[in-house]
């Protein structure tokens, strides 16, 4: 059971990150709800790697546990920062941007190295609208758009749903 968990969780566990991250960004969570749900993250992203460490040493996988690992690096400066200094929005950006950008690169790769027949192109325009979600977000405050962070956290949902989706179907 622990090994369908580990292959089809993320399936479900992506597109929940993205969305509340999205109710984040919007505040419809308290800062203290958001600090629970790192340490879940982290928790969550430890054991996975742990459990997971040997299947991941070479090709595809191996690209992914160093998605996992930085990503969990990204996830403990977010637990940190929000723990001592919940204010702080900068850093809590940058780790937005981490998980835009970290897993946008490992879905090029991965369409870069799939067989044709299991849908490299899904994982290109994954990396595609995780990209353009990217820079959406990050030009939110330059442009003073309100809409444009929640709409490039939702583009990154939807492309990293996407990929991690179609690995599950093909795995």
């Amino acid at each position: 059971m622990l090994r369908r968990l580990r292959e089809n969780g993320p399936v479900v566990l992506v597109p929940l990150a993205w969305t509340f991250a999205t109710a984040a960004h919007l505040e419809l969570l308290a800062t203290r709800a958001v600090l629970i749900g790192h340490l879940v993250m982290d928790v969550v992203l430890v054991a996975f790697a742990a459990l997971s460490w040997a299947e991941m040493r070479r090709g595809v996988l191996l690209a992914w546990k160093v998605v996992l690992l930085v990503g969990l690096g990204f996830t403990l400066l977010g637990t940190a920062t929000l723990y001592a200094s919940p204010g702080t929005t900068a850093l809590l950006r940058v780790v937005v941007l981490g998980w835009m950008v970290v897993p946008a690169a490992g879905l090029v790769y991965t369409g870069r190295h799939v067989a044709p027949d299991a849908g490299p192109l899904v994982y290109t325009a994954g990396a595609g609208l995780s990209a353009a979600g990217a820079v959406a977000y990050l030009a939110a405050p330059v442009v003073a758009a309100g809409s444009l962070a929640p709409a490039g956290l939702a583009l990154v949902g939807v492309g990293q749903t996407a990929g991690i989706a179609n690995a599950v179907y093909q795995y």
